[in-house]
């Protein structure tokens, strides 16, 4: 089960508080996360919860979320904790606050396919109005530093180009059933610049790239290492809509979290950051490979169920690894192969300690 307790989690934790890195920059400040129920946004309270009860560094963490429940789920361990407070709303609604705040982790939006589907007017509210509020906030508060969770997407379609650098951009058709993500988040990034200019609100946008582990929804997701994670977890044949040729890499969430911090701590102000693991680019097939490796004796193979039309909801651009030399001259670099983090994966859902 995914918990703050679980046996995984705890030793992520562990690894990430144990970076030399300037924690200490985070004693004393007020910490809002929007969209705190999703994966990244509750392994970095978790992150900060752990930084308040194993380093003493006194953090004030404002966890936003629409879903009272699954928060209550989330956070049970520490909703008692002095240090932790639950704001439960609609970040497109204005958000209001009586503390000081010092920063702000804006994650809230939905990235899967599912929900580009079946609610991209939604999915633009939260990167369009939810990001005002955000911003206006911060203008309110006197914020030191938003932090924007953008995406690898923004760039759009480029073939001319080997790697995508902070200042690659190619072709978005905003006419495109997809659209409603990227394109939102294309002009959230220019909110937060143009907040930056007129109002002096600094910020860093963050754009990530295939970030996976504990805690990623694997039901009606839609991106493809959710989709094989839920086969292998429920012990059930891998199921491929394409011949799995096309190539992904992916960033485990305690890189992806440390490469934030990195940012946050050390990143230029009103700049854009890539964020992703290149370092080990690999096919769908053999990702599926990998993942059916590590359950060896329930013989599960990989099946094929191509459609005739795919769905235009899922980005089939070919794939631009992103150039992550920007972050890495801050001091962050990935850590975790990909063989590691999917059995952690694996691990946690089925409750088996490490």
């Amino acid at each position: 089960m995914f918990s703050y307790k679980n046996t995984i989690i705890q030793n992520d934790m562990k690894e990430m508080i144990n970076i030399p890195i300037s924690w200490d920059r985070l004693d004393g400040k007020y910490c809002l996360v929007t969209g705190a129920n999703g994966m990244i946004a509750t392994y970095l309270i978790y992150l900060l919860i752990s930084l308040v009860r194993e380093k003493g560094l006194d953090i004030h963490i404002i966890a936003l979320s629409r879903n009272r429940k699954k928060s209550e789920e989330l956070f049970v361990d520490f909703l008692d904790d002095s240090h932790f407070e639950l704001l439960i709303q609609d970040v497109c609604e204005p958000i209001r606050i009586i503390s000081r705040l010092d920063y702000i982790f804006h994650f809230a939006g939905n990235a899967s396919p599912f929900y580009i589907k079946n609610d991209p007017v939604g999915i633009m509210k939260s990167n369009l109005l939810g990001t005002i509020n955000v911003l206006e906030l911060a203008r309110e508060k006197g914020v030191d530093r938003v932090i924007f969770a953008s995406t690898r997407e923004v760039y759009g379609e480029n073939r001319s180009e080997t790697s995508l650098t902070e200042t690659s951009f190619g072709h978005m058709d905003c006419m495109e059933s997809r659209s409603c993500y990227p394109e939102s988040k294309r002009a959230a990034e220019t909110l937060c610049k143009s907040y930056f200019l007129q109002y002096g609100i600094g910020f860093n946008s963050v754009r990530i790239a295939h970030t996976y582990g504990p805690g990623m929804r694997l039901d009606n997701d839609g991106r493809v290492m959710a989709d094989l994670l839920s086969f292998v977890v429920k012990g059930n044949d891998v199921v491929l809509k394409s011949k799995g040729k096309a190539l992904r890499a992916f960033c485990y969430i305690t890189d992806t979290l440390l490469g934030l911090m990195y940012v946050l701590f050390y990143g230029e102000n009103s700049s854009a950051y890539n964020l992703a693991n290149e370092t080990e680019e690999v096919s769908i097939y053999s990702l599926a490979e990998m993942l059916l490796d590590l359950n060896p004796g329930k013989r599960l193979q990989i099946q094929y169920d191509i459609p005739e039309n795919n769905s235009n909801v899922y980005c089939d651009y070919v794939r631009v690894g992103l150039d992550t030399s920007k972050l890495e001259r801050l001091g962050w670099k990935p850590s975790i192969p990909l063989c590691i983090g999917i059995e952690r994966v694996v691990k946690c859902c089925n409750n088996d300690p490490e």
